[in-house]
């Protein structure tokens, strides 16, 4: 291959001209670095050098502050700029990047059966789920939030196995769309040496959080006195559970095998 690159001429940054004691693939979403030296359980993910930014250690002493808007789920302004979904993501991965975002290690599954160790960098992946996920967490209730991640983990399962355009898959991403329709909001964040620290959540008309509602302090949206019926009711299944024999009010670490 790098002989393929010298003749035709093409640069590249990705491979260097001495061997590597890795290989490495990439996209604009991302790259993995996998085999030879990182193979070993014992050679520390610090042996790659990164592509798409910084370890946090290299990254800049002071905050970097970004701010995005997101419409149905996707990014379509960063920074107050518009931006295309491939703009969205080409920024995210330069900003990201520098602050030292998106580095992670991980043993996968493979279809096989077998393990796969790999370095992975995904630094505008990284930052826009972080943002999203600030969206998503004011928009949906309990059960869609539930809903939502057994979703994505299908359909991210089904894309790794070379399975996207089933049926299930299809089913999957339709229904991400129908849940994606109210997560409109603008996210600020700020970036630290491989930290992402919230800083606020605005323009969000489908939130339902509201402090009136949710304060500890003080609500105007419930009364007190009501969480005695509330107990009551909810207990109900627990009592049935206890009279057949089903509830065991002893340890559950009692009951297992000393360590030795």
């Amino acid at each position: 291959m790098l002989s393929y690159l010298e003749n035709h001429g093409i640069g590249h940054t990705i491979v260097s001209q001495a061997k590597k004691r890795y290989s490495t693939d990439a996209n604009i979403l991302g790259l993995s670095n996998e085999a030879e030296d990182l193979e070993s359980m014992q050679t520390p993910m610090t042996i790659v050098n990164p592509v798409m930014g910084n370890w946090p250690k290299d990254a800049p002493d002071k905050q970097e502050e970004i701010e995005m808007r997101f419409e149905q789920g996707r990014c379509v302004k960063i920074n107050g700029k518009a931006v295309t979904a491939f703009e969205a993501l080409t920024q995210a991965n330069q900003i990201a990047g520098r602050n030292g975002i998106g580095l992670s290690q991980a043993l996968e599954n493979r279809i096989l059966g077998t393990k796969s160790r790999g370095v992975y960098e995904a630094p505008g992946m990284v930052l826009l789920a972080e943002a999203l996920k600030t969206v998503y967490q004011a928009v949906l209730d309990r059960r869609s939030t539930n809903l939502f991640k057994f979703l994505s983990t299908h359909v991210s399962d089904q894309v790794y196995d070379g399975r996207y355009f089933d049926p299930s898959t299809r089913c999957a991403i339709n229904a991400v769309w129908e849940l994606a329709e109210p997560a409109k909001g603008t996210v600020k964040l700020g970036l630290y040496k491989g930290h992402m620290n919230f800083l606020s959540l605005t323009d969000c008309p489908h939130s339902f959080y509201f402090e009136e509602d949710s304060s500890m302090e003080a609500s105007s949206g419930l009364n007190p006195a009501s969480s005695q019926g509330f107990l009551e009711v909810s207990s109900v299944e627990a009592k049935s559970m206890a009279k057949a024999g089903l509830i065991d009010y002893g340890s559950v670490w009692s009951k297992r095998r000393k360590l030795q």
